[in-house]
């Protein structure tokens, strides 16, 4: 197989490609915790193209309700002339809803606000608070955006020019594609979790996620681009390989695609899947599609859906179940992939697998860390964690 992606034209997050979303789908069922949907989108006759293990660039735009707050907090009418994203004038409304990050508060405002006469943010700035500060503006159940903070100080205002001049610019969002370019000629798709919650009483939504669940509507276009992660990321060059795959929730978007791949190109590489969620009735991601792999002899599928017991179980216990057998694998020369959840998740994978190498391959602690160090090195040991 080959390790570099086809040759396409040069979109970039400077020179997307206005792709058209096709299809959107929850795939997570009524009761379940989470919003996660399936989009494919077509890529025309654009030239674009990818390989599994690639990631898609999105470059979303702002809630319009969000936009229409900010608007009445700075006593605005939306209409009035500010610079955009490239520098060039133009409405209000229209660079917060396309050019600038309008989510999230940041240091840069708080201390406009404070030298503006708001006493308590000029407290707040002192270097001993600095970790009020960083609850006031990120904190969980406590991060203020724009709107609260000047809300917060109603005597302190801002002309619509000077407010645009302290926000950064809004940035695109990269999902890993969930689909092989063999099995989908010209489309693209993704596995995206919407973000939402509520913080004192208003509610706060994910930039990029529900722009694409909820405001990307089927036939308009929006902004996309690949990037090439092929280098740590790829799949095995020889479609021989067996692959060990640890994915849950979104993490497993690209061994979909890895998948998809292998069964397009006839790879005869034996390929194993450990996926996790919730809840297997309402959580089950790609159920209908993992099944039949498994049912057909393609892929070895262990599942740990964490609510459905009482007491948790996670993929790194799956992996323990079957340190034996995962450890035959990585010996026959298996790759080792994860993806998903950097703070949680990918730390006790890796744990795991150090203990996996350690018990099952005789090895003392310090050899255990030396093959794991080794896979890395030699490209077996491959992670896309975020």
């Amino acid at each position: 197989m080959s390790t570099e992606s086809p040759a396409a034209p040069a979109y970039s997050f400077k020179h997307p490609h206005p792709a058209r979303r096709r299809v959107g789908m929850r795939l997570t069922g009524p009761g379940s915790e989470k919003d996660t949907r399936h989009l494919e989108i077509a890529l025309g006759e654009s030239g674009m193209s990818y390989l599994a293990g690639d990631a898609l660039g999105v470059m979303p735009m702002n809630c319009p309700a969000l936009v229409a707050e900010l608007i009445a907090a700075l006593r605005a009418k939306g209409d009035e002339p500010v610079p955009g994203r490239d520098g060039q004038p133009k409405p209000l409304g229209d660079a917060l809803l396309a050019d600038y990050a309008i989510t999230f508060a940041d240091r840069k405002f708080v201390e406009a606000v404070a030298a503006r006469g708001a006493g308590e943010l000029q407290a707040l700035l002192a270097p001993e608070r600095a970790d009020e500060l960083r609850r006031y503006l990120q904190g969980k159940n406590e991060a203020h955006d724009y709107v609260e903070v000047l809300h917060e100080f109603p005597a302190v205002a801002f002309a619509p020019e000077e407010f645009v001049k302290l926000l950064g610019k809004l940035k695109p969002r990269l999902y890993s594609i969930a689909s092989s370019l063999q099995a989908h000629p010209a489309e693209v798709h993704l596995t995206v979790a919407t973000v939402g919650y509520t913080i004192r009483g208003r509610q706060r939504k994910g930039v990029c996620s529900t722009f694409v669940a909820d405001r990307w509507s089927e036939g308009v276009t929006a902004g996309v681009w690949v990037q090439n992660q092929q280098k740590h990321f790829g799949l095995p060059v020889s479609g021989g390989t067996p692959i060990v795959m640890v994915g849950p929730g979104t993490g497993v978007a690209p061994f979909r695609a890895y998948l998809e791949e292998r069964q397009a190109l006839g790879a005869p590489g034996r390929n194993w899947l450990f996926f996790g969620e919730q809840r297997r009735a309402t959580d089950f991601l790609y159920e209908a599609q993992f099944t039949h792999w498994v049912q057909e002899g393609f892929l070895r599928l262990d599942t740990a859906f964490s609510r459905d017991q009482a007491e948790k179980v996670y993929v790194q216990h799956r992996l323990a179940e079957h340190g034996a057998e995962v450890w035959r694998w990585l010996e026959e020369g298996a790759e080792f992939f994860v993806c998903g959840d950097k703070e949680r998740m990918a730390g006790d994978v890796h744990a795991e697998l150090l203990r996996i190498v350690e018990r099952h391959g005789g090895k003392t602690p310090e050899q255990a860390a030396e093959y794991v160090e080794e896979m890395k090195k030699t490209k077996r040991y491959k992670r896309d964690v975020y």
